[in-house]
């Protein structure tokens, strides 16, 4: 007959009682249990969870934590545009066998997207806090509702002499296909109509321009770029009416595959690195308020996955935000 403690220890785990049936702890996993391993998608995410903290860590300069959230989201998309990519590949190969925290492929990648999903809505809430403490310290994100005549003048002069000549609209039809965009691309989606005639755009932003524009003043102004352009969809889509615009990006698959026996690394890394940015859509994200016709639209033409997308409430593509910090 086999003793308590190990019989515990083949079950996975170790009661933690000391003698006299008095708890000395929290339990712990056998050496034989799953539950001794961490999964390593998860612990990665955990770390950026870490990082992401710095951001609301007060003791930090104000200017610092807007750019450990930069940093956690630039981490965050290139383990969706690797690791993620990684798992999705292997799900779509029908790999069913198990880490050594005895998870399949396929439970990984539920558990990175829920896990995921509630870091985006921690970095967007994060966001928000430190928008409030910079507009204390004077520095203000605008929206186009609270620009002045001057400021709309200014901005209309700069996009007509600095946005306009980099931007390609796109209305899709049979005769105008949907537009490749390339990896992290940022774009902006429109539902328009013209002579009663529904109709879909796309303007996709060149990473030429700078995501957020300081307005000129003494006060420190800083105006995102698809609120810029927003200004001014008349000039790229003359004779529409707009109906509801919004942005989204998408993620592809970098994930790149060394052959042990490659003749030449170099050329295969060069290769390489140009597919990455043709990679299959592994991850769209779009503004909590899209339409659903608009969403369906994206998820069809860029062969995406309900469960690989994430809808935000506030800043799409958190990355740019260290661009208010200035250089010096």
């Amino acid at each position: 007959m086999k003793d308590v403690e190990t019989t515990a220890v083949e079950e996975g785990t170790v009661s933690g009682e000391a003698e006299g049936g008095k708890r000395d702890g929290p339990q712990l996993p056998g050496p034989r249990s799953p539950n001794r391993f961490i999964n390593r998608e998860l612990s990665w995410l955990a770390f950026n969870e870490r990082v992401l903290g710095e951001a609301g860590n007060r003791n930090h300069p104000l200017l610092e934590r807007v750019r450990f959230l930069s940093i956690s989201d630039n981490n965050l998309n290139e383990f969706f545009a690797v690791r993620v990519a990684g798992l999705k590949g292997q799900v779509r190969a029908g790999v069913t066998d198990r880490s050594a925290d005895r998870l399949t492929p396929a439970q990984q990648l539920r558990a990175v997207n829920e896990r995921a999903a509630r870091l985006m809505e921690r970095q967007q809430a994060c966001w928000a806090e430190l928008q409030r403490f910079l507009l204390r310290k004077g520095i203000a994100i605008v929206q186009p509702d609270e620009l002045n005549k001057i400021d709309r003048q200014w901005l209309e002069s700069y996009f007509m002499e600095q946005v306009f000549s980099v931007l390609t609209p796109v209305a899709v039809d049979p005769a105008h296909p949907f537009p490749f965009i390339s990896n992290f691309g940022f774009s902006i989606i429109l539902m328009m109509e013209r002579q009663d005639e529904p109709l879909i755009g796309l303007i996709t932003i060149p990473h030429s321009l700078p995501r957020f524009l300081r307005l000129p003043g003494r006060k420190i102004r800083f105006m995102a770029i698809e609120n810029v352009i927003s200004l001014f969809l008349d000039k790229l889509f003359p004779g529409f009416r707009f109906l509801y615009h919004g942005v989204f990006q998408i993620i592809r698959d970098s994930d790149i595959e060394v052959e042990e026996e490659a003749e030449d690394l170099v050329r295969l890394y060069e290769s390489a690195i140009r597919e990455r940015r043709r990679g299959s859509v592994i991850q769209l994200t779009v503004e909590a308020g899209l339409p659903e016709e608009m969403k369906e639209f994206l998820l069809s033409h860029l062969h995406v996955d309900h469960e690989d997308v994430f809808a935000v409430s506030g800043l799409v593509s958190l990355v740019d935000v260290s661009e208010i910090i200035p250089d010096d």
